[in-house]
């Protein structure tokens, strides 16, 4: 696999482009709440609409991926994404910043993010071939892991010395040279042919039907669309938190935030090697238990060295989610058939998704009734109760291959 250059090519890409993303998670909710003073509402309004294209086209996007090739959506989407964040650093020379227009750069980095996500995870099989999508997931989180580890504490470093504007432009470019790796990615790819497309709906309907049919999927599913609206609670309430109630610099709360890509990065490195050990079924549950319980102690931090139980429970949630992600991926993209890998993942990542713009209203509405650490305690109450559907499944539990059937147990 490492032999291969266009995996080298598609790696590289892939890892800058998260290195950059991950600065503007820091930078951008502070550019709205630094430099134009944004309400928790407003800020709820923002996290939705990075994700709420994942509700509006997320189904749609599966079908056209798998009537196209992967390649040029995913150089695309990165084209999209890199012109969007660059708006912000030029509206910022002419005085023109305005919170509309940081709602329309978060609305088109949603867009590219949905088309790029769904033809990223339908292109590797492609790439690597589906013996190796478990180890070349893991090669990918890990190395991802690493680049999500250093862009949070680089993002808040930059908004401390150049402001939060100016610091997305790290993202925009990291998206270009991502775009420019991905071009000279070569893989055999085989998109439906014309003769066998149907109508749209048609087509996404066998799409959702394929995930809410097959009893695995279907809680994977359930769970992640549990998590991200807790999730886009927690988004709202976290700068509020650190910044706000315990008087976090921008600095610091950008180190914060490495916790858990710091965790991340373990758990990737520990995923396929779980999934060896003890079999997929297994790895999937350990890793959903160890990040229902650790995120409990992130709302416990105080100001000072109190600050500890929030990098612990961050840490500790990532590797569990790390390990969680990567056998979860790995299982869909093995027992779903090629034609169906683009809607299958579409179909997950609306379910998913989907919840999140929904997360993150309901985050700037309990931000503005409660208080930050109550409004992260519901956060992190939510994200362990996520977790239940795989913990209350025997049928996860037993499975021991990626390669299970699709008729595995309930």
């Amino acid at each position: 696999m490492w032999r291969n250059r266009s995996f080298r090519l598609f790696l590289g890409a892939d890892a800058i482009s998260q290195f950059g993303t991950q600065v503007t998670i820091v930078a951008l909710p502070l550019v709205a709440l630094l430099t134009l003073e944004a309400s928790p509402l407003q800020l709820g309004l923002l996290t939705a609409a990075e994700t709420a294209a994942f509700l509006l086209v997320g189904l749609p996007a599966g079908v056209w991926v798998d009537r196209s090739r992967r390649r040029p959506i995913m150089i695309w989407s990165d084209l999209l994404r890199g012109a969007a964040l660059l708006s912000v650093p030029a509206a910022v020379l002419l005085d023109a910043l305005t919170l509309p227009h940081l709602y329309a750069v978060a609305l088109l980095m949603g867009l590219g993010s949905v088309f790029f996500d769904v033809a990223h995870m339908s292109f590797l099989p492609s790439l690597v071939g589906r013996d190796d999508v478990l180890r070349g997931n893991g090669v990918l989180e890990t190395l991802r892991g690493a680049a999500v580890l250093s862009g949070p504490p680089l993002g808040g470093g930059l908004v401390h010395a150049v402001t939060a504007p100016v610091a997305l432009l790290a993202d925009g470019v990291s998206h270009l040279v991502s775009a420019l790796l991905l071009g000279g990615v070569r893989a055999q790819e085989d998109p439906a042919p014309a003769g066998e497309r149907r109508r749209l709906r048609e087509e996404v309907a066998e799409g959702v039907r394929y995930v809410a049919g097959h009893p695995v999927l279907r809680r994977i599913a359930l769970v992640g669309a549990l998590v991200m609206l807790s999730n886009g609670v927690w988004s709202v309430a976290q700068p509020f938190f650190l910044l706000g109630l315990l008087g976090v610099d921008p600095v610091g709360y950008g180190l914060l935030l490495a916790a858990a890509p710091a965790g991340w990065l373990a758990g990737a490195f520990l995923a396929p090697r779980a999934a060896a050990r003890s079999g997929v079924g297994p790895a999937m549950y350990g890793g959903a238990a160890l990040a229902a319980a650790a995120v409990l102690l992130a709302p416990l931090a105080g100001p000072g060295w109190a600050l500890a139980p929030f990098v612990l429970g961050n840490a500790l949630n990532g590797m569990g989610a790390a390990v969680f992600s990567v056998n979860q991926l790995s299982y869909r993209q093995r027992i779903t058939p090629e034609r169906l890998l683009g809607r299958m993942n579409a179909s997950m990542r609306f379910l998913m998704w989907g919840a999140a713009p929904v997360g993150g209203l309901l985050g700037g509405v309990l931000g503005e009734l409660l208080d930050a650490r109550t409004a992260l305690w519901t956060a992190a109450a939510g994200i362990a109760l996520a977790h239940l559907p795989v913990l209350t499944s025997r049928g996860i539990l037993s499975l021991r291959e990626a390669s299970a059937p699709e008729t595995s147990p309930r």
